[in-house]
């Protein structure tokens, strides 16, 4: 994992699970999870029908494609025809119960392409298993055009599924967050201009 957010989410729900598949939807905190809210994710999964739903997106993902995605497919994301199908990445994450990194691309309508990185893990709810996933997709570089030029369509570049030993060598969470998405750079700070009063020498 590349992105700081997928890398503190998979720990937070690493030390979650303690030794079990994954842990329940109810144990997740959002306050525990502050700092990475705005580029993370929870899908509702139809596995007869093959369908993921974005239940709850944060509000840079939601900045990134211009629109609320609450209630929205997650397959829609990729755009109308996607290279490869979005649902067999959700497929592997409940089948095998098994976290996935996947490298992206996205394209605005303007022909602009930023890189992105999407985790996937699964969670349990009410017992079950194959019903929802926890994620996160972050743009390796906050975009000057973000909330101006949507994404329009995504393209899958890269994935790589997390095994037993590769999620205990990512277990540790890293000391600093990424930036919040409400952050703007402060102005800069004014040096003073102090008069001394004084006489004639």
């Amino acid at each position: 994992m590349k992105h700081p957010t997928s890398r503190m989410l998979h720990a937070y729900w690493n030390g979650l699970r303690g030794a079990r598949a994954a842990p329940e939807r109810g144990e997740i905190e959002p306050g525990e999870i502050r700092h990475v809210l705005a580029d993370s994710l929870i899908l509702e999964i139809d596995a007869a029908s093959q369908a993921a739903t974005v239940r709850l997106a944060g509000t840079r993902l939601c900045a990134l494609f211009g629109a609320e995605l609450r209630g929205l497919s997650f397959g829609g994301l990729w755009g109308e025809a996607p290279a490869a199908d979005p649902w067999r990445l959700v497929e592997v994450v409940i089948q095998e119960t098994a976290g996935v990194v996947v490298g992206l691309v996205g394209v605005t309508e303007a022909g602009e392409t930023l890189d992105l990185e999407l985790l996937l893990l699964p969670l349990r709810h009410r017992g079950k298993t194959q019903v929802r996933v926890i994620g996160s997709l972050s743009p390796a570089v906050i975009p000057t055009w973000l909330g101006l030029r949507p994404i329009v369509a995504l393209r899958t570049v890269s994935l790589r599924i997390l095994t037993g030993e590769a999620n205990a060598a990512i277990a540790a969470p890293l000391a600093s967050p990424p930036p919040a998405a409400n952050d703007e750079p402060g102005p800069e700070r004014r040096k003073r201009f102090v008069v001394h009063h004084g006489g004639r020498a």
